[in-house]
């Protein structure tokens, strides 16, 4: 594939050969990299730091959930950005924020950090995991809570030079991808994005008018494609209805927030237009249900068109006709059919995972799975419908009951992946959060197709594996913007300006130093320069060099022992061998004091000090 740089970019050959390291933009995943878990990903350029989410790995547990934090220093990371609430995204961020050194800015936006403390509060209870294994309690998670900084769509922050501004990604409620800028270089980060508008969210958009120079992408799906949404709901119906109609219980496990949503939405649809199914009672298994719906509610305005419209004439389309809320298994009642949603999505652990254990002997019973699922993970190992699976407590289980994958992940797939590769336009591309075969799929079809591209398009793209750093060097190109009296006139080609410079993080602007007090905090001053000379030639012997140079000396009005050679500099005999010089600083007025110094250090050893006092003798005569 054919390689055109960025006009600003170098080659990789010429970043090896940079003069300033500070012009690398390195980008290094700490998780993600040629997997899917724990996404969190370090941006390092100019000597700033910005860490890209910050989340653990769904098939570990304790320190091995990770990411690979032991090769930074997080006192080095300005900003920290979050961009939605997934275990796999932010569940790290309490132990990063109150275990490490970390002392930057988080930011996420408005509903992420409302569902972040719930979620995460409720991860902390079912992890199943002992003292020793848990990285956080819940106290550290409320401390790194109230730190946490909220961001608004579309607004722009800027953090000590750092640039972002977060768009809508349509994964879940709040996601965000983030646009940062540093010193004139962009990056789109993506995180988990979804192109398609579902029945309550929006697609993602493309950030507009801005071609980054580098894009991080997700590659979840590698070059899969998704049936259409209304092929997937009517599969994903009609699996559970059929499993409810020969008498069995269906299980959905999902994750608390999320997708559960949706499928919340066509299920209560569903049932509404299937009379025979109102005595099958559908079960949302969460403590965190109730919580879940407030914040849907509130964030309404967020959500797509559909939503919008019914919340304003009154409707509230989160209440439910058919489903109801399960706080606790307590309260569950297993004498017949039912439909049962329940957390963790992978069935690692908690309710999930207990009803999977109890229905899977029962070949009426039936588990659907509704989403991603991730390399060793118990959702991950049913699919390929085992014999028996393993149990909690370490026993075996015949697994009897009916397995189907019905994809409601919201990720994109490749041709919305690729299409919107295309329309950002960056030309270089990082892929992250995918398995290594998906990724490696990925990369080779998009590098087919820019080859086969008419348009001459290229793109550069890098699958980097975790702790492997993506290097690309940019030059670091200045510019300042002339202000007050400076830019009355319009500047022209090759013309001369004179002013202070004045730098703060990567903005420069160019200021009459008269102008400095409107537009900065600084005022201009003068710098008095006193210098201290031993000389033993007579003070008249030493003014007559000075005026054999400069000419006449000038008497000083204020000082009736000193003189000012060319107006500028003041020359005083303090006696004792002593002369002193005084100036005020500047460039002209720098040179003129050395040479004054240079002809009175001479004085009293030049030959023509011999004539200048014959001169000054007969003169006085």
């Amino acid at each position: 594939m054919s390689k055109r740089p960025h006009p600003n970019q170098q080659t990789a050959s010429d970043t090896a050969a940079a003069q300033d390291a500070s012009d690398i933009l390195r980008i290094t995943p700490l998780g993600a990299g040629q997997e899917v878990g724990r996404s969190c990903l370090l941006l390092e350029y100019k000597n700033k730091t910005v860490m890209l989410d910050c989340g653990l790995h769904p098939a570990h547990s304790g320190l091995a959930a990770l990411p690979f934090f032991d090769n930074i220093d997080p006192s080095t990371i300005d900003v920290l950005l979050l961009t939605h609430f997934h275990i796999d995204h932010a569940a790290a961020l309490p132990y990063f924020m109150e275990k490490t050194t970390f002392k930057g800015r988080v930011f996420m936006t408005h509903p992420t950090k409302a569902i972040f403390k719930w979620l995460l509060a409720d991860y902390v209870k079912v992890s199943n995991l002992s003292v020793d294994d848990m990285l956080y309690d819940e106290k550290d998670l409320l401390r790194a809570y109230d730190k946490i900084e909220t961001i608004d769509f579309h607004q722009m922050i800027e953090v000590e030079g750092i640039k972002f501004t977060p768009y809508n990604a349509g994964h879940v409620l709040g996601a965000a991808m983030f646009l940062i800028e540093i010193a004139g270089v962009r990056v789109l980060y993506t995180g988990d994005y979804s192109r398609e508008e579902d029945r309550h969210l929006m697609a993602a958009e493309r950030p507009p008018n801005v071609v980054p120079e580098v894009l991080i992408a997700e590659s979840t799906y590698g070059v899969q494609h998704h049936r259409s949404r209304v092929e997937r709901e009517t599969i994903f119906t009609q699996t559970i209805h059929q499993i409810v109609a020969r008498g069995g219980r269906c299980l959905i496990p999902v994750f608390a927030l999320g997708r559960a949503q949706e499928l919340l939405l066509i299920l209560d649809e569903y049932w509404q237009a299937h009379p025979e199914l109102h005595n099958v009672p559908i079960y949302y298994a969460s403590a965190l249900a109730k919580k879940c719906m407030t914040v849907f509610q509130t964030f309404s305005n967020m959500m797509n068109s559909r939503i919008r419209q019914q919340t304003m004439s009154g409707q509230n389309p989160f209440q439910f006709k058919h489903i109801s809320n399960l706080k606790s298994m307590n309260y569950f009642d297993d004498v017949g059919p039912c439909v049962m949603m329940a957390s963790p999505g992978m069935l690692q652990n908690g309710q999930s995972r207990e009803l999977l254990e109890l229905w899977c002997p029962d070949k009426r019973n039936g588990v659907i799975i509704p989403g991603y699922v991730v390399e060793g993970t118990l959702g991950k190992e049913i699919l390929s419908q085992p014999e028996e699976i393993k149990s909690l407590n370490g026993g075996k289980l015949p697994l009897r009951l009916t397995v189907e994958y019905v994809s409601f992940s919201a990720h994109v797939d490749f041709p919305q992946n690729s299409q919107f590769i295309e329309e950002v336009g960056a030309q270089n591309l990082v892929l992250v959060h995918g398995e290594q075969n998906q990724m490696g799929r990925l990369k080779s079809a998009l590098a087919s197709k820019y080859q086969e591209s008419e348009s001459g398009a290229t793109l550069n793209i890098f699958t980097p594996k975790n702790c492997e750093s993506v290097e690309l060097y940019f030059k670091g190109e200045k510019m300042a913007k002339a202000m007050g009296t400076l830019a009355k006139n319009p500047l022209k080609q090759n013309t001369r300006v004179e002013g202070v410079l004045v730098a703060k993080d990567f903005t420069y602007r160019l200021i009459d130093p008269v102008d400095l007090p409107e537009f900065t905090d600084l005022v201009s001053a003068t710098l008095a320069q006193r210098l201290v000379v031993p000389s033993r030639a007579p003070l008249t012997l030493v003014k007559w060099h000075l005026e054999a140079m400069y000419g006449a000396c000038q008497k000083d009005e204020e000082d009736d022992d000193a003189f000012l050679v060319f107006n500028t500099v003041k020359v005083k005999d303090l006696e004792n061998g002593r002369l002193l010089l005084e100036w005020e600083g500047n460039s002209v007025n720098d040179m003129v004091a050395d040479s004054v110094l240079a002809i009175v250090l001479q004085a009293e050893s030049s030959p023509a000090s011999v004539k200048g006092l014959f001169i000054l003798y007969f003169s006085i005569c």
